[in-house]
């Protein structure tokens, strides 16, 4: 089976890769985080995880040169052992944004794989939401070889998440629920609100959040979209990446209190075993945590939203199926049948522009479209561009394959707008 699988995986990452989709290398001389070149073309970049603009930042950049000319490339170590003091600067910068400790980490991953399998007890139970990352689903194998109880419910289903808390916390010390803060693939974000309450009602309930797509261009200081939706909460965990809004690299894991953050710096295979981040990651993850601490990240939070509004505004007036119209920065354009994506990047690429195609396994195999992001790299007209030519390009390509919108909102179980009369493209522009 697993072979199969593999094989299935394999065919589509070979048919995106004919087309100009996948496995890309950049051309470019130089990035600025707008523009990618590949095949000979220069590309406006749709599929970048820095909102922020972070990094490109002057300051970032120079921290980063920095810290290599003063340690050198890197400090072969384990940390359990020895570790630059960088790390001890950057995570007391980074209590100061969360206001509790923190334990920088290579990646969020290895974050999870740190903190899941150390700090979840023999009788503990564990519910997934069916879309939480699949770093997170990885950690939590590790546990079932133990006999720690784990299951996976429908996502954002907060009815059937308060009936298995009932039952199970009958037979169960904590009922851990794991999601996602802002989901990776269609944008749309967990319902705090409910979540405070159920943390609230239930001794027994936990909830262990993955905020690495929300962290920096939401919240206080930009501590991540999470605590800009609910308090932080004795019972919750938390874990995020500095590799996307944070503009620089690895992950942070967010803690109670020192005698948790400890057990991890201790005990946790990834805390003894696997490398350190380079000076060169450091230096800028302390340039970015400082930069959070003044008046730029509000600045930078506010021009994105304008995009993200402006996207979804925009998206509105075109009548295109957006899975979600959550105000973060990332969106679905939903298109159903894998080989309507196919026809509808391949013209997007000739246009100029690149998002990430996206079909089965990735989404169910209804659910095939493209995953767009918005960055602070990007423009107005950029968003505009984009969106003008998808909605030129999509009604062809449902004709050709024999689909239509209707099609598509039944597959997403989205509800259907009320038609709006369509807007003409925009005037054709040079772009790249």
């Amino acid at each position: 089976m697993k072979n199969e699988f593999n094989d299935i995986i394999n065919q589509q990452s070979m048919i995106g890769r004919s087309l100009g989709m996948y496995l890309i290398s950049t051309e470019d001389e130089q990035y600025d985080g707008r523009i990618i070149t590949f095949n000979g073309k220069k590309h406006v970049f749709f599929s970048s995880c820095s909102y922020l603009g972070l990094d490109v930042h002057p300051a970032l950049k120079k921290a980063s040169i920095e810290a290599v000319e003063k340690f050198g490339v890197n400090l072969s170590s384990s940390r359990a052992t020895v570790s630059l003091g960088l790390y001890e600067e950057l995570e007391n910068l980074l209590g100061q944004i969360f206001n509790k400790p923190v334990y920088v980490s290579p990646s969020t991953t290895l974050g999870h794989l740190a903190s899941i399998p150390t700090l979840m007890e023999k009788d503990d139970a564990i519910i997934m939401d069916q879309q939480v990352h699949n770093s997170v689903k990885t950690a939590v194998q590790l546990l079932k070889a133990e006999g720690i109880y784990t299951e996976i419910i429908k996502h954002n289903r907060m009815d059937m998440l308060e009936t298995r808390i009932q039952i199970l916390r009958q037979n169960h010390k904590r009922v851990w629920y794991m999601a996602d803060s802002v989901y990776s693939m269609f944008g749309d974000s967990a319902p705090f609100s409910k979540i405070s309450e159920l943390l609230n009602t239930y001794e027994e309930f936990h909830f262990y959040v993955d905020d690495a797509h929300g962290m920096s261009w939401a919240g206080k200081n930009g501590n991540g979209y999470a605590l800009s939706k609910m308090d932080w909460h004795p019972k919750m965990l938390m874990a995020t990446s500095l590799g996307k809004g944070f503009g620089s690299g690895g992950g942070a894991l967010i803690f109670n209190d020192e005698n948790q953050r400890n057990l991890i710096r201790s005990c946790s295979g990834p805390s003894i075993f696997s490398g350190p981040l380079q000076p060169a990651v450091l230096g800028a993850a302390i340039a970015s945590a400082k930069l959070h601490l003044t008046d730029e990240i509000d600045n930078l939070q506010d021009s994105l939203f304008e995009k993200m509004f402006y996207f979804i505004e925009t998206a509105k007036r075109y009548n295109l199926p957006l899975v979600s119209h959550e105000l973060t920065p990332i969106f679905y354009l939903a298109t159903g049948k894998k080989e309507i994506s196919y026809k509808i990047s391949s013209f997007l690429l000739k246009e100029g522009f690149f998002g990430m195609t996206t079909v089965f396994p990735a989404v169910p195999m209804k659910n095939s479209g493209m995953r767009v992001t918005v960055t602070n790299h990007l423009t107005l007209d950029d968003i505009d561009g984009l969106l003008s030519r998808f909605a030129e390009i999509l009604p062809l390509a449902l004709k050709e394959e024999g689909s239509s919108m209707d099609e598509i909102y039944e597959a997403f179980n989205m509800f259907k707008p009320q038609q709006k009369e369509n807007i003409m493209p925009i005037e054709r522009r040079k772009i790249a």
